[in-house]
């Protein structure tokens, strides 16, 4: 009988830990694993990853209990725990009886007539057999939640070392663009042009110590997060009986590492006043008048800034839209020289981008990522982002609101974007590579 349980029990290994299956899964290709084995085995990042067993390409994410392989190992441990309650090692020295009690208070196996006394009358008894699949259910229970927290915390660690690899250089683009609008302003502003470079010199040096010291914290924390998620697996692990006596604090000890999570650093420079600059653009204000058309699809954002896509405008003429619909607004001048300043009212839209684009795009929808220039706006799950095209570049500045400024300039192959209350520059778009006709472009969705 031994025999055949152990051949039994070898067939239902994991092929990563080498130990008995903890909440099997089974991928694409068949192969079955443990949850937290393939959990700890994948890359954190999101790239492709490929089974560990026939090295296929790993296609799906969410993966669902393997409902009967995970009743084929439960009851091959029954058997083990049923196997040794009755054995002559676990037998009571005083009553000669097989100690199959759990006593929760003193973490113990009593036979029946020990587990009654006067002694032990008082405590939290029960089966072992249901105590210890009670005990395995809280501690696979405790490992969801706490893998949660794994990811949780691994996304904010990207975010972080996102924005750290890019901060210098933005802090260094975004002095170039307040330099160039003082290049067009009057003589007597050095003096406040070089005060406010200094102040965003160390503005910028502030939240980079910060940034470092956030990504540390939360690569200490990703090892805790993980080192308790492998000692809980360890404990699963277990046979029933080693499990139940061993159990101790391991609950308490996760549900406390979770209590304090890191977040990400609100990396996001002061808005920074450029007197006359909204003056001097007004100069070369045109007088717009929009087009409306909709969008089939539209993705802002997909993952921490992967992709971007304003969509393909649909045919027909312009109609009324409900709110949830996704809306394409272009101007009817374009532009093929010279200066130019036009705003918008982007309010409290949700999400939206504008700027210019390529006239050919509306026409005939030509290859979209080298048709415009725009700064966007986009509401994620974890925070909202600013950003511009061509490049791809995310912008960290506060939420614009109310009227953006664009001031295009043809002949120095640049746009820029300013928030027209504060008079206060957001970013520019330098060294464009435009085309021969431009044409103001406005697209938002979910007011």
């Amino acid at each position: 009988m031994d025999g055949i349980l152990q051949l039994f029990q070898n067939k239902l290994i994991c092929s990563i830990c080498r130990n008995g299956f903890v909440d099997p899964i089974t991928i694409d290709c068949g192969h079955s694993f443990c949850r937290p084995c393939f959990h700890l085995s994948l890359p954190n990042k999101s790239v492709l990853y490929h089974c560990s067993e026939c090295q296929k390409e790993i296609q799906q994410k969410n993966f669902h209990t393997n409902v009967r392989l995970k009743q084929m190992v439960l009851s091959v441990r029954q058997a083990s725990l049923w196997h040794f309650l009755r054995s002559t090692e676990n037998r009571c020295r005083i009553h000669m009886e097989a100690k199959q009690i759990f006593c929760e208070d003193q973490r113990s196996l009593f036979c029946l007539h020990c587990s009654t006394s006067q002694e032990h009358g008082a405590h939290r008894h029960g089966s072992a057999e249901e105590a210890a699949e009670q005990h395995r259910e809280k501690l696979l229970k405790t490992m969801c939640s706490l893998w949660e927290k794994c990811r949780e915390n691994d996304r904010m660690l990207n975010v972080e070392t996102v924005t750290i690899c890019s901060w210098e250089i933005y802090v260094t683009s975004t002095r170039e663009a307040i330099s160039a609008r003082y290049d067009y302003l009057p003589l007597f502003l050095p003096l406040e042009e070089h005060r406010l470079l200094e102040k965003l010199q160390r503005e910028g040096k502030e939240i980079f110590d910060q940034l470092k010291a956030s990504e540390a914290c939360m690569a200490n924390k990703r090892e805790l997060l993980r080192g308790m998620y492998t000692e809980l697996k360890e404990m699963c692990n277990k046979p029933d009986e080693e499990m139940l006596l061993d159990f101790g604090d391991i609950l308490q000890r996760s549900e406390a590492l979770c209590e304090y999570m890191p977040q990400p650093v609100k990396a996001e420079l002061t808005a920074v006043t450029v007197p006359g600059m909204i003056t001097r653009f007004r100069n070369f204000k045109e007088n717009t008048t929009q087009c409306l058309r909709r969008i089939q699809s539209h993705v802002f954002l997909q993952g921490d800034l992967i992709s971007l896509s304003i969509g393909c405008p649909s045919q027909g003429e312009p109609v009324a839209f409900p709110q949830s619909e996704c809306f394409l607004y272009w101007y009817g001048q374009t532009f093929s020289t010279g200066k130019h300043y036009w705003e918008v009212n982007v309010g409290q839209i949700r999400n939206w981008a504008l700027g210019v684009t390529c006239d050919d795009w509306i026409a005939n929808n030509i290859n979209l990522h080298k048709a415009y220039y725009l700064l966007g706006w986009a509401k994620t799950t974890m925070h909202h982002n600013v950003f511009t095209t061509n490049p791809l570049v995310l912008q960290y500045v506060p939420k614009p609101t109310g009227q953006i400024g664009v001031f295009l300039d043809y002949e120095d192959r640049s746009v820029t974007f300013v928030n027209v209350a504060q008079s206060s520059l957001i970013c520019r778009i330098s060294s464009c590579s435009f085309s021969l006709c431009l044409r103001p472009v406005f697209c938002c969705s979910h007011f």
